[in-house]
């Protein structure tokens, strides 16, 4: 679980997003920030018995900086209003499909997948469900999968409107074959995160992650298991 403070602490910082307000409230800040990532480390202890690709990760390295880029955006705000961990193989900058948490007051969700990856990785994964559509098709509609997810996320940012060249319209998997990432989420309630269960939670939709990322990641890196 979480404590109420670190959600108190971003709420604070979305209506606040300035570097005045964060100098005065960063204690407040250092201890959101060790709270969610002891919350992370917790989850990746009890993850590695099942996953021993993030075996002996460390939260503090899945962590993404509070601070924003803004050098190319027309955003100047100086802060982002979430705390992200990404927990996969090699690191979370590696090419690798994995699991991910997204901490937001009211747009916590927990999942993982890979976003948005360079063109030879996103033709390797759409040859790989192109070839082995029976096996995906049973991993995105097992019953866990189905039943924390509901589907493979396929909303128009992720999507292309036409086919990709070298595939049918009328191919069985054409809603998964435009895709331009490959990324399930469900959603976390605030209640839900200052709860025991929470942890249970994590770990559950993982577990039902794990075939996914497994099927993902076997096409980027094929001699690799």
């Amino acid at each position: 679980m979480l404590e109420p403070q670190t959600l108190r602490f971003l709420s604070g910082l979305k209506k606040n997003n300035n570097k005045l307000w964060f100098d005065a409230h960063r204690a407040q800040y250092e201890a959101a920030r060790i709270d969610f990532q002891n919350f992370i480390q917790l989850v990746i202890e009890a993850l590695e018995r099942r996953d021993p690709t993030i075996a002996g990760m460390q939260a503090r390295d899945c962590l993404f900086r509070l601070n924003r880029d803004i050098r190319f955006s027309k955003d100047k705000t100086p802060y982002k209003t979430d705390f992200g961990a990404s927990i996969k193989r090699e690191g979370k900058k590696s090419i690798y499909a994995g699991y991910y948490f997204h901490l937001e007051p009211g747009k916590s969700f927990v999942g993982g997948g890979l976003w948005m990856p360079e063109r030879e990785a996103l033709k390797k994964v759409r040859q790989e469900i192109d070839y082995n559509w029976t096996d995906f098709q049973k991993i995105i509609t097992a019953k866990k999968f189905k039943s924390i997810y509901g589907d493979v996320y396929k909303s128009s940012e992720v999507s292309l409107v036409k086919m990709p060249k070298g595939y049918e319209p009328d191919h069985p998997a054409i809603e998964y074959l435009k895709l331009k990432s490959f990324i399930a989420e469900a959603p976390v309630t605030d209640a839900e995160l200052i709860t025991a269960m929470l942890h249970k939670k994590a770990l559950a939709a993982y577990e039902a992650l794990q075939p996914f990322l497994e099927f993902i990641n076997r096409a980027i890196q094929p001699d690799e298991v």
